[in-house]
This record gives C-alpha cells, sequence and structure tokens, in this order.
C-alpha cells in the first residue's frame, strides 16, 4: 500500500540504487521517486503533545503523539488511520541522549527496529549516530544525522557518511511547497520542518529521525 504522492524526476547519482531500498520500518513506505514531507509540531495540551506529517498537498500521512508526563518520554507514529507503526522512547539516564525506536506499539527488546544516540556528548552542532537493531556492538553507525530542527536544517548520511539519504527542504520555494498549504501553516502559528526523502529511502524511518532530532535538541543544554 503506497502512502505518498509526489512528482518523479531523474534522480541524482548519490541516490540509493532501486536494487539496494533502504527499507528499515517496511518496504511500503519506500517509492522510486523523492517524497518531500513536512513535519508540523502542534501545540502541547495536558494529555499529549505530538506532530503531524503531511505531504505537499496538504493530507495527512502520519501522526507522532505521546505523553508529557512520560518517564521515557514515548512517542508513536501513527499512520493516517491511526494504526502505530513506529513506537519510540528514550533512554534514561545516558550521557549521549539515546533513543530505541520499536516496530509497531511494541517496546520489546525482539521488536527493536533501531537505535540513536548522539555521536559525543558536548557537541557545537548536533551530530546523531543511528544503529539498526542487528548492529549490536554499535561501534560503527549505519545513519548519520548532522543539523538542527530550531535552524531547519538537517541532513541523514548512509553507513559511509557521506551518501545523502533525505535533507530539510525549503519550505518557502514555492517548487518544493505550495504557496497555499505554507501560508497555512504560519497563520495557525505551527512549527514546521520540511525534509526531501530520496528515492528507494523508508519514509516512515526518516520522519521518527527528524522526530527523535527535534526531540533531541529540545533537551539540549552544555553538559547534555
Amino acid at each position: 500500500m503506497a502512502y505518498a504522492g509526489g512528482t518523479s524526476y531523474p534522480a541524482p547519482p548519490n541516490y540509493p540504487p532501486a536494487a539496494n531500498p533502504i527499507a528499515v520500518v517496511n518496504p511500503q513506505f519506500c517509492t522510486p521517486y523523492p517524497v518531500d514531507l513536512v513535519v508540523v509540531k502542534k501545540l502541547m495540551t495536558l494529555k499529549e503533545g505530538s506532530f503531524a506529517v503531511t505531504n505537499v498537498n496538504g493530507d495527512v500521512m502520519f501522526k507522532i503523539k505521546g505523553s508529557v508526563f512520560s518517564i521515557h518520554d514515548r512517542r508513536v507514529l501513527l499512520d493516517a488511520a491511526d494504526n502505530p507503526i513506529i513506537s519510540f522512547q528514550q533512554k534514561i539516564l545516558t550521557a549521549h541522549r539515546r533513543w530505541n525506536a520499536y516496530r509497531g506499539d511494541s517496546s520489546g527488546s525482539k521488536d527493536l527496529l533501531f537505535s540513536v544516540k548522539k555521536s559525543s556528548p558536548l557537541q557545537f552542532k548536533t551530530q546523531l549516530d543511528v544503529f539498526l537493531a542487528a548492529n549490536t556492538k554499535q561501534d560503527v553507525f549505519n545513519f548519520k544525522i548532522k543539523g538542527s530542527w530550531f535552524e531547519r536544517s538537517c541532513t541523514i548520511y548512509a553507513a559511509d557518511g557521506t551518501t545523502i539519504i533525505a535533507q530539510s527542504m525549503n519550505l518557502i520555494d514555492e517548487n518544493a511547497m505550495h504557496k497555499k498549504h505554507s501560508a497555512q501553516s504560519i497563520l495557525l502559528g505551527k512549527d514546521t520542518f520540511g525534509v526531501t526523502v530520496y528515492p528507494h529511502v523508508d519514509y516512515a524511518f526518516i520522519v521518527a529521525l527528524v522526530v527523535i532530532l527535534y526531540e533531541i535538541n529540545k533537551d539540549r543544554s552544555g553538559s547534555d
């Protein structure tokens, strides 16, 4: 079942080849063309803080919900029909701000998909390492994230640290985002972040990484 809609255009040489899709969550979230998504931070309520993820037409693709009172800052990524896709939570008392992500609504080790942590405890520029569940030694990352939600800048790299698989996009660019949708977001006072997911890359996985980047940036201090 396909969730994304978009315009197909020639892919640059550093796009992952079709024979090797990056399907961390599910191959159904991989498309043969780039997918532009907008992650919208909604206002916190007493019960939950949440995000919505839309395509360039403003159609809701995912929702992210989580309790503000959760000890582990647990979040759940849901599809548009409220089916749980990924759950992720912060591991407390770690110097690197580690987050673990699980399949569906699980939090069991057998359903672990990947984990994310800061590359080093002290950073001037945020860099995160992503480890797949099978990478138990975690001496070498599987993906690297560089950037900041608040600076609207983010680049996600494959295991070689140079091949880009997703990057932030400028929401003001009318070629990337319809003006009507941008105007609505601004008028509603929503905190938005645009990301282009490259072809054959699991966009549910990328959305989870962007939200984790937000959470780590939000909690950032000089010593964390």
